[in-house]
C-alpha cells in the first residue's frame, strides 16, 4: 500500500511535465486520465485510512481533512479545464498548486512532514536576518540612485542604467547572487573607474557578509528544531 501510495503521488506530481504549457506534450485526455486514476487512489487510500481509525480520531486529524480538500479541489477544476477546453476559451490549471498537500499529508509522508514543520518553524527566527539583509538591499539601492541617477548613463542596449529605484533594487538583488556580475557595474566602471568601490562594498557586505549569517542562522535553526521535535508530532 506505501509502495502505491508513493508511486501514485510521483505520477500526479509528475503531470506538470506532460499538461500545456508542457516540457513533454502528452494529449489532455491521456494526462487528464492518469490524473483521475491518481486521484481515485488517494482517495481509496483516506476511504481504508478512515476504515481502520476511530472516527472522531480520523475528521479531527487536519492531514485527512486537507487531501479531501485537495481531491475536491483537483476533480473541479479538471472538469472546468474540460468544459472550457471544449469551446476553445484558453485557462489555466490553478490546482497544480495543491498536488504537493498529498506528498506532505499521506501517513507514509511522516519524515517529509517532519522536515516541513522544522522550516516552518524556523521561518519566524530567521526573519530578523532577513530584514537586515532587505534594509542593506534598500540602502545601497538609494545609494545607487544618487550616485548614477543623474549621470545619464546608459546600459550596453542604450536603456537608461539605475535612474528606477525599484529596478535598481531587484539589478542589486540579482547581483547578491553574482549572475549578473560584472555587466550589471560596467556602465559605471566606464563612466569611473572608482565607482567599482561601490559595487566591491556592496558584494561583501551582502554576499560575503549576509549570505553567510543567512545561511548560519537557518542551518542551526533547522537543526535545532529538528532534534527537539518530539518523534511522535509528525504522526
Amino acid at each position: 500500500m506505501r509502495t502505491v501510495t508513493y508511486f501514485f503521488i510521483f505520477l500526479n506530481l509528475s503531470l506538470a511535465l506532460f499538461e500545456e504549457p508542457a516540457v513533454y506534450s502528452l494529449p489532455f485526455l491521456a494526462t487528464s486520465v492518469l490524473e483521475v486514476l491518481s486521484l481515485l487512489v488517494f482517495l481509496g487510500r483516506l476511504t481504508h485510512f478512515a476504515k481502520v481509525t476511530l472516527h472522531n480520531v480520523f475528521w479531527k486529524d487536519t492531514k485527512n481533512i486537507c487531501i479531501m480538500v485537495a481531491i475536491l479541489l483537483s476533480l473541479t477544476d479538471l472538469a472546468i479545464y474540460g468544459v472550457l477546453r471544449l469551446y476553445d476559451v484558453r485557462s489555466i490549471r490553478w490546482s497544480r498548486i495543491v498536488r504537493p498537500i498529498f506528498l506532505i499529508n499521506f501517513a507514509e509522508s511522516r519524515q517529509i512532514r517532519r522536515a516541513f514543520r522544522s522550516i516552518r518553524n524556523t521561518l519566524p527566527e530567521i526573519t530578523y536576518v532577513f530584514l537586515l539583509f532587505m534594509f542593506s538591499l534598500l540602502m545601497f539601492s538609494l545609494m545607487a540612485l544618487k550616485l548614477f541617477g543623474e549621470r545619464n548613463l546608459q546600459t550596453a542596449e542604450g536603456l537608461p542604467y539605475f535612474r528606477n529605484y525599484l529596478e535598481i533594487v531587484f539589478d542589486l538583488y540579482v547581483l547578491v547572487t553574482t549572475a549578473n556580475s560584472p555587466d550589471v557595474m560596467m556602465p559605471a566602471f566606464d563612466f569611473s573607474s572608482w565607482y567599482a568601490l561601490f559595487f566591491i562594498a556592496f558584494v561583501i557586505v551582502n554576499t560575503y557578509i549576509f549570505m553567510s549569517l543567512f545561511l548560519a542562522v537557518v542551518y542551526n535553526n533547522y537543526k535545532k528544531h529538528l532534534k527537539v521535535m518530539p518523534r511522535g508530532a509528525c504522526d
